[in-house]
């Protein structure tokens, strides 16, 4: 009489094999019949032989046979994700910002669970992020999801934002309601992951202009039932320039600003701007860029780090606020 298993037997089989064997660890016949019987299945050869035939088919494992001491042994040689890809999912979930530590390890306990036990114990090793900073928010990745959805549906989404401020605990400041604890109504049009953090990109109908907000300090993120407004606003709107020419998500007026560089600063404007930039020769060691930027103090603070390896040319109002931030440094030692 066959069990009430006995429909779930490929499930298991699948299981056993991903779970159990790899590429240098195999199970035999034998051993394979006698883990199914430990998950009350009755299994013969024959069967086992289509059953293995069925997973290969189905794209989702590669069951390939080696003979060893004499014994058949079947081997799951390729999953759906690869070992090296579930390592670099696994790196990037450990060093996101946005992810909380709690839901890293879960994250990282359902990725380690698509390869086999002895691969896991690799996967498991922990990447070195020194001082590595995790948000609090727990509800980061569902705020992805709701926002990912009203992006999909065109509605605007309601939350609250919140930033810390000096206040009177233990800690010595506190995070509290900004807007005073009135919800924010936004038409959002992106997400995106920039400098360690995810930012939500929308359009303030009431402001009229575009915004953008980080979406560990947005909480009770509720789609609602209002399209969102701002198309037009959004039509051309270039997503990846968008990002290149604002640092740390940082608002401010957007410019176009005129550098000289060093010649061995030109990995670093590529990397910052990309490779369409079109840079023209200033003299043997130096060359000049254009691009566009928002001008803000944390631009001001990236061309800071260069030690003057980088600097403003133009536009005259933008040399002379550079200028007054380097006071504003200077009179501060």
């Amino acid at each position: 009489m066959k069990s009430a298993n006995q429909k779930l037997k490929l499930l298991f089989l699948y299981r056993i094999l991903s779970e159990e064997t790899d590429e240098t660890e195999g199970l035999s016949l034998v051993e394979i019949i006698n883990r199914l019987e430990k998950y009350n299945i009755a299994a013969e050869r024959k069967s086992l032989y289509d059953d293995i035939n069925q997973l290969n088919d189905s794209g989702y494992i590669e069951i390939t046979n080696q003979r060893e001491d004499n014994t058949v042994k079947y081997h799951a040689t390729s999953r759906l994700f690869e070992t090296v890809e579930l390592r670099l999912l696994v790196d990037a979930v450990q060093s996101a910002r946005f992810i909380s530590a709690p839901k890293s390890g879960e994250l990282i306990k359902k990725l380690t669970a698509l390869t086999s036990t002895g691969e896991a114990k690799k996967l498991n090793c922990q990447i070195h992020m020194p001082n590595r900073i995790k948000t609090d928010n727990k509800h980061v990745i569902y705020g992805v999801n709701n926002i990912s959805e009203a992006i999909l549906i065109k509605k605007k989404i309601s939350f609250g934002y919140t930033s810390y401020v000096i206040g009177n605990t233990p800690k010595g400041f506190e995070r509290i309601n900004r807007h005073n604890g009135k919800l924010y109504v936004i038409s959002p049009y992106a997400l995106v992951w920039d400098d360690e953090n995810y930012y939500m990109i929308g359009f303030d109908e009431e402001a009229g202009i575009r915004k953008h907000y980080r979406v560990d300090r947005m909480t009770n993120i509720v789609i609602t039932d209002e399209p969102r407004s701002g198309e037009e606003e959004f039509k051309n709107f270039d997503l990846v320039s968008y990002c290149q020419s604002t640092f740390s998500m940082y608002c401010g007026e957007n410019q176009r600003v005129e550098l000289e560089c060093d010649n061995s600063m030109i990995e670093i404007i590529v990397d910052r701007f990309g490779s369409d930039v079109v840079i023209s020769k200033k003299s043997n060691n130096s060359f000049i860029v254009a691009v566009r930027v928002m001008v803000s103090p944390v631009f001001f603070s990236w061309i800071f780090t260069f030690g003057g390896k980088i600097k403003i040319i133009s536009p005259v109002d933008v040399v002379s606020r550079f200028r007054e931030q380097a006071k504003a440094v200077l009179t501060s030692i």
